[in-house]
């Protein structure tokens, strides 16, 4: 779980990222010089991580480390519940860790002084919300905090008690210490980091925002070349498409009422809630198991992999989104996760459930990650590489398809899945509204009050989450876009040679990749399929 660094956290000082970002350089300039110019999925994400390392330095990313809901203070946590110890290497690799945390801490505190000096700080809803997640780490008794459980999993059969006496007694101490740094932390971010918060939510009102966000874009929607401008007027089309589709539904249940009406239906009446939190996860589990039973229909390959369902750490969950994907590593004997929020019962309908089941676990984030998990003969890091608009587009996607496959019960579910899809689209347009037209936020939370049934606190909480992390929310929709266009231009290549569950497979066969890489990808893939029909007899 650790890999080659498990001692240490990342190095974020100033320096080592100019150093890195002229490596890249140097070796961006090297790329490009050679001839012939190299393609397919491993060229495309050098280029792309290449740009990244060059953009964060020329942008200085780095006094902005934190979203809202996550940042470098919430991984450690995270990093832990997904950490297995069982043998002292392993247990003292991570007391190195843990004791590094103070380190890890203040070269980013010093970031974000620099980024309170050059006026480069994050809003004060996204900031609320992180600091409420520090404060939640900080605790009296250091075997309560996340950061001891791997020391839970320490193995009598591979050490002797005294051993794991004294290894535990020793990661006390070490998260102790790291308690220490969250405090430091929480004291810096209310007495320094607050009264400097920027008062805009938009990138668009700090010098060089514009610019910065137009960045942000390219890289969460990699391979895609859109510019904010295109973003917002696709996000506007596509509010328009769904809405239709929303109020076919409408009448079809012959509801008696307004689009208005109709939502403010969905989002009071108690049918459509969950009583308890053991429900709620009772239910996100049957769905899961049912979504198991139809991948056979649409995918050759599936990962060995499983994956099962807990709450949201209660920790986090007041500022978290609806739901997430955690990885496992199957080498850990750790499966994947897909994380309910069961905080607010009220704000997490159960008409939405299906399609948020699709997205989070399978035919969605599981599938997808636990298959790039499973590459052979790549680099490491392609099995871990992560291409927003890739990766989030086939979450959309498997929504969508699993309306194909008829998972979709009621016609409450299928407004759901609408209104998920909704909740994408108008991420375009308020997302670029925010940081490139300067929008408020008041004019970014309209959008999806009066076109989704997303309930109220979800939408205050992913306005939220678009402030805090500009560009991000654009690569759902143009990923989703771009497989649907690739699938339909497939199929009317291939006709009756089409099928679905080899393009599945060729989809994700590469791992998570830049958007014009799988285009070239599956022309390839339609090339051959075409070659193939050519040569039969």
């Amino acid at each position: 779980m650790l890999g080659t660094d498990a001692r240490v956290w990342p190095t974020v000082t100033p320096d080592y990222v100019a150093q890195r970002a002229a490596q890249a350089e140097a070796m961006l300039t090297a790329l490009n010089a050679l001839e012939p110019q190299p393609s397919g999925p491993e060229a495309a994400i050098l280029r792309h991580l290449l740009r990244a390392s060059i953009d964060a330095h020329a942008y200085d990313t780095a006094r902005i480390p934190f979203t809202g809901d996550w940042g470098f203070f919430a991984a450690p946590a995270f990093t832990a519940m997904r950490t297995r110890v069982t043998t002292r290497e392993a247990a003292e690799a991570w007391i190195d860790r843990v004791n590094d945390l103070p380190r890890f801490f203040e070269d980013h505190t010093e970031n974000m002084r620099r980024g309170i000096v050059t006026g480069w700080t994050q809003h004060g809803d996204p900031l609320a919300t992180s600091i409420a997640q520090i404060r939640a780490q900080v605790l009296e008794d250091p075997t309560e905090s996340t950061l001891y459980l791997p020391f839970e999993s320490l193995d009598a059969s591979e050490l002797s008690e005294l051993d794991i006496l004294t290894l535990r007694n020793q990661g006390k101490t070490a998260v102790q210490r790291a308690i220490q740094a969250y405090d430091k932390l929480l004291r810096f971010m209310e007495e320094e980091y607050v009264p400097a918060a920027r008062t805009a939510p938009g990138l668009v009102t700090l010098e060089g925002g514009q610019q910065a966000y137009a960045v942000a874009v390219r890289f969460h929607t990699a391979g895609a070349g859109y510019t904010p401008e295109e973003i917002h007027t696709l996000g506007q089309s596509e509010v328009a498409r769904i809405r239709a589709e929303m109020e076919q539904i409408i009448a079809e249940v012959e509801f008696e009422g307004s689009f208005a009406e109709f939502i403010s239906f969905l989002r009071t009446d108690p049918q459509f809630y969950a009583e308890t939190p053991e429900e709620l996860l009772e239910k996100a589990s049957e769905m899961s198991k049912r979504l198991d039973a139809l991948l056979p229909r649409f995918f050759a390959t599936l990962p060995r992999l499983p994956y099962g369902v807990q709450a949201v750490p209660a920790s986090i969950a007041p500022g978290y989104t609806t739901g997430r994907y955690s990885s496992g590593d199957a080498d850990k004997g750790i499966a994947g996760t897909y994380l309910v929020n069961t905080y607010a019962l009220d704000q997490r309908p159960l008409y939405e459930l299906p399609a948020l089941s699709a997205h989070e676990a399978v035919p969605g984030h599981h599938l997808q990650i636990a298959l790039a998990q499973e590459l052979r003969d790549v680099p490491e890091f392609r099995k871990s590489y992560y291409a927003t608009a890739f990766g989030e587009g086939w979450g959309l996607y498997a929504e969508k398809l699993a309306g194909e496959a008829g998972f979709y019960r009621t016609p409450y579910e299928r407004f759901g899945q609408l209104s998920y899809e909704m909740w994408r689209a108008c991420r375009l347009v308020a997302d670029t509204g925010l940081h490139h037209y300067g929008w408020s936020r008041a004019e970014a939370e309209a959008c999806f009050n009066e076109n989704t049934a997303l309930a109220p606190l979800n939408i205050q909480t992913e306005v939220t989450r678009y402030i805090g992390w500009p560009g991000q929310a654009t690569a759902y929709k143009v990923g989703e876009l771009k497989i649907l266009e690739l699938r339909a231009k497939a199929k009317s290549a291939l006709g009756e040679r089409f099928n679905i569950r080899a393009f599945h497979d060729t989809v994700l066969g590469a791992g998570a990749i830049p958007l014009d890489a799988l285009e070239q990808r599956i022309d390839t893939w339609i090339a051959g399929q075409a070659d193939a029909k050519s040569l039969a007899p």
